[in-house]
């Protein structure tokens, strides 16, 4: 036994390179986080100009440059020091944070995890110095000749914790996280001018500008024209910010933004409450853009409550939660003139009690009886093969219609020659004819009962079946557009546009990538009207990202999925008898007729034993 050891003692402390790989666990999540540390450096020390440069989207290299205050020699080591900081000094500083970072234990976590050279230098100094950590080993440190401010080069993030890097997912996904933390900072910081460049490509060349602007030259011109502004004050918070026209909404989340005294947070709660207040004009699922922003006393709200930093704890929650939902809610009102019925008392109402309050007011959705009443044209330049499709739709559609009413239908025939009787015809249409109910469920009388077909959902079966055949074709059909369309897409849709481009282009899309952020669309498969050809791309990416974080399957059938939804029947959409009629002729002829491709049943059966006993 070790004399060394008083009392038998087998707990010890952990050397700094375990300490720090730890600590890197809860900071260091994925390149995003080195990014938003880094970036939160950079804006403490003053700068106004950031340049961000990103390789295999923060795999191999994350490099931030500044023109802040820079660092001496002195300091220079310091700052790879656990909890060394220039930003906070005493306790009582903690509860009145107004710097984003304070902890002082980042670099430290990131050099313990990754190869890093800073390059800084004081307006003061007649040079620079160079500093190297890598995987927590400090190098010598050098002078070099550099610009006023720090330059941070991060490479080979996780080189030294394979099980980590293992766990990254896709460059898509890392790199629309790393755009949504810069989204963040630039938001926040319009004070500030941000270059990002990927992979050798400009993502976003911001100057100091306005919030709107920065909305608009982040998001896209079509925000211009859609924002709708707020602010109130207060002798306890200020808000301010920007929320958008519903017809911005999207089908997934991503641009919903929180903020408070500069700082991002997030906040489900909250987020909740604002979402809801766009109910009455938009869908389920559908997710508008806003930006809100609070200025609040230091000591009212405390930021140490998240290792990321992202969640934040107000001493009167209730308060500041109200007071937003009221602001916005009364900034939406104005913008599509609604009066105003709530009275100031709402504010102390249960969150409950004021959804209630407001659903109950008339704000209806624009009629759609126009679409109604156009009629649906079946789509058919993705076509099948000439021969059906064998197997269990053939066998369903002869269980319900029988041999008689297979050959009625030619897709199913096994021979045009059979021709049956006058009497037998009568008695065919008579029994498959279609109605529709409620304008969403096709109803047909079988030999022993009722079948209910879900139009929409049959549709995207049809659709996602076709889409992935397409893809397997060597010329898959493409109908030309008259004129092409310019597409100007958000930094993150561009990017996962280049990633899907080569599947959007087998299923019949012809999309040229332009620089800027921008795309040409030249043609577009059959089943989509032409006219909405890019409200269906830009649907088309956000189901993509939607669906990416609920199941797992490959790029090309996550995007027949996305494709499907947007471009199948609506619910609602009137039909016609010969349409309805096509429509199940052609779901008869799908491999899987008996559920849409995310598995919801199609058909539905009654059989007539179960009718008839509800009227005994």
């Amino acid at each position: 036994m070790s004399e060394t050891r008083t009392g038998d003692s087998i707990i010890h402390p952990l050397p700094p390179e375990i300490s720090n790989k730890i600590a890197a666990g809860e900071v260091i999540q994925r390149p995003a986080s080195v990014v938003k540390e880094l970036l939160d450096n950079a804006i403490d020390a003053g700068a106004d100009q950031l340049k961000i440069l990103i390789q295999n989207a923060g795999r191999t290299l994350i490099q931030v440059s500044d023109n802040g205050c820079g660092m001496s020699k002195e300091d220079l080591p310091l700052c790879f020091e656990r909890h060394a900081t220039s930003k906070i000094n005493t306790v009582d500083d903690l509860f009145r944070i107004r710097t984003l970072g304070f902890r002082g234990e980042a670099m430290a976590s990131i050099a313990s995890v990754s190869q890093v050279t800073v390059k800084t230098k004081r307006a003061e100094d007649e040079n620079g110095w160079e500093f190297e950590v890598w995987g927590g080993e400090e190098r010598e440190i050098k002078p070099t000749a550099t610009d006023n401010g720090t330059t941070i080069a991060v490479r080979n993030l996780f080189f030294n914790v394979p099980a980590r890097r293992q766990f990254l997912k896709t460059d898509v996904t890392e790199l629309r996280h790393i755009l949504r933390t810069i989204q963040y900072a630039a938001l926040a910081s319009t004070d500030v001018a941000f270059y990002v460049e990927a992979d050798g490509d400009i993502i976003y060349d911001l100057p100091i500008q306005k919030l709107k602007d920065r909305v608009t030259q982040i998001f896209g011109s079509s925000y211009k024209a859609s924002l709708i502004e707020f602010k109130e004050e207060t002798s306890y918070v200020k808000i301010h910010g920007f929320a958008s026209d519903p017809k911005l909404a999207k089908k997934s989340r991503g641009e919903q933004f929180l903020f408070v005294n500069g700082r991002p947070f997030q906040h489900r709660y909250l987020t909740h409450v604002i979402l809801s207040l766009y109910d009455a004009w938009t869908r389920n699922n559908e997710y508008p853009f806003y930006a809100l922003f609070f200025d609040i006393d230091p000591s009212k709200v405390d930021v140490n409550v998240h290792p990321a930093k992202m969640e934040v704890k107000f001493e009167d929650e209730r308060s500041v939660i109200q007071l937003a939902r009221s602001v916005v809610n009364r900034a939406l009102n104005q913008h599509f003139q609604v009066p105003n019925i709530q009275q100031e008392e709402d504010a102390f109402l249960s969150d409950n009690e004021s959804r209630r309050f407001d659903s109950g007011f008339s704000f209806n959705r624009p009629s759609t009886s126009t679409d109604n009443e156009k009629g649906f044209q079946i789509p058919s330049r993705i076509n099948y093969k000439s021969n059906p499709v064998q197997g269990r739709g053939r066998d369903f559609g002869e269980q319900l219609y029988g041999e008689t009413g297979s050959r009625q239908r030619t897709d199913f025939s096994e021979s045009q020659s059979y021709q049956p009787p006058v009497d037998q015809k009568e008695q065919v249409a008579k029994d498959t004819g279609f109605w529709q109910l409620h304008n969403t469920y096709i109803l047909t009388q079988t030999r022993t009962g009722l079948t209910v077909i879900d139009q929409h959902l049959a549709h995207k079966r049809i659709i996602f079946e076709k889409a992935i055949n397409a893809t397997e074709e060597a010329l898959p059909s493409t109908q030309q557009l008259l004129f092409a369309q310019t597409l100007e897409l958000s930094a993150s849709d561009y990017t996962l546009l280049k990633e899907l481009h080569s599947i959007i282009q087998r299923m019949g899309f012809s999309v040229q990538l332009l620089s800027g952020n921008t795309a040409m669309i030249n043609g577009v498969p059959a089943d989509i009207e032409i006219g909405n050809e890019e409200e269906v791309l830009i649907s088309m990416l956000h189901q993509y990202q939607e669906l990416g974080q609920k199941v797992k399957l490959e790029a090309r059938e996550k995007l027949a999925i996305a494709f499907a939804a947007k471009a199948a029947i609506p619910r609602g959409k009137k039909l016609t008898e010969q349409e309805m009629e096509s429509l199940v002729d052609q779901l008869f002829a799908c491999e899987q007729p008996y559920l849409d491709p995310l598995k919801k049943p199609t058909i539905s059966y009654i059989p007539l034993d179960e009718i008839q006993s509800r009227f005994r």
